[in-house]
């Protein structure tokens, strides 16, 4: 069995930079960090891995080559292999590039199930694991929180997915696309004080154009479907505040408030 998991290294925006002119993050500038989500999804990956030693954990991303330290740390745990997509060609794509990158690789690649995560704190659209789907013709669901680990090896993917009120069992057959929310609760494993000191970068590869042949007008900002028309920076204003006492003029006054308000 063959478990990819598609993986963002989203930035801290706290250390963030952004281009005002372009409306893109510089990413090169902020640290990063491996996305909550797809944190879940490797750690299951890894479980799978661990009861099952024959499987084999792909971890996959489409980012620039700094990233390359965050990909040996997941295979200090225990992923296989990682693949990063980069190439200068695909700076600045919306996730409908995105998804055309990484479907053109993965549409490559044979694989049980793809693993991604739901959500990226750092955008939040949710769009890639769904088009991807779409791409690849496979089945999709996302909000995965817990899945049935004694079917996977039948080909069978049996899990949870939780709405704001009932839990909803979903069954699929691989190939298909399961995407992880970080409420799902599975954790990363530690790496090995060998595996610290390990030199894991010929189990990284890095795949470019070259490789993929996308036109230009394809791919990055010229490939995409989408544009931010308009970026500033919050301001934040202090609001007038003011305590009454809860006695006769202190209801009139929040009556007369919430009635100039149009609350009431």
């Amino acid at each position: 069995m063959k478990l990819i998991c598609l993986v963002k290294f989203v930035p801290d925006v706290g250390s963030a930079k952004y281009d005002f002119e372009r409306h893109t993050l510089i990413r090169d500038s902020a640290h990063l960090q491996l996305n909550p989500d797809d944190v879940c999804a490797v750690a299951f990956a890894l479980k799978i891995k661990a009861r099952h030693p024959e499987t084999i954990v792909e971890a996959v991303t489409m980012a620039s080559a700094r990233v390359t330290p965050n990909m040996e740390d997941l295979l200090r745990i225990g992923v296989d292999c990682g693949v990063i997509l980069s190439d200068p060609a695909f700076a600045g794509s919306d996730t409908f590039a995105t998804t055309r990158v990484l479907g053109r690789y993965l549409s490559r690649q044979d694989f049980s199930y793809l693993l991604t995560g739901t959500h990226s704190i750092d955008g939040d659209t949710s769009h890639i694991p769904a088009q991807l789907g779409a791409l690849l013709n496979l089945s999709q669901m996302s909000g995965v929180q817990k899945i049935d680990e004694s079917l996977l090896g039948q080909g069978i993917a049996r899990f949870d997915v939780e709405s704001e009120q009932e839990i909803t069992t979903y069954q699929m057959r691989k190939p298909c696309i399961l995407s992880l929310t970080r409420e799902s609760g599975y954790k990363l494993p530690y790496a090995s004080r060998a595996n610290l000191e390990k030199d894991f970068s010929a189990q990284i590869q890095v795949v470019s154009n070259a490789d993929l042949g996308f036109l230009p007008e394809e791919v990055g900002l010229t490939g995409s479907k989408t544009r931010v028309v308009e970026t500033y920076v919050k301001r934040l204003e202090q609001r007038e505040q003011r305590t009454v006492r809860a006695d006769e003029s202190g209801v009139e006054y929040v009556f007369r408030f919430l009635t100039d308000k149009g609350f009431i």
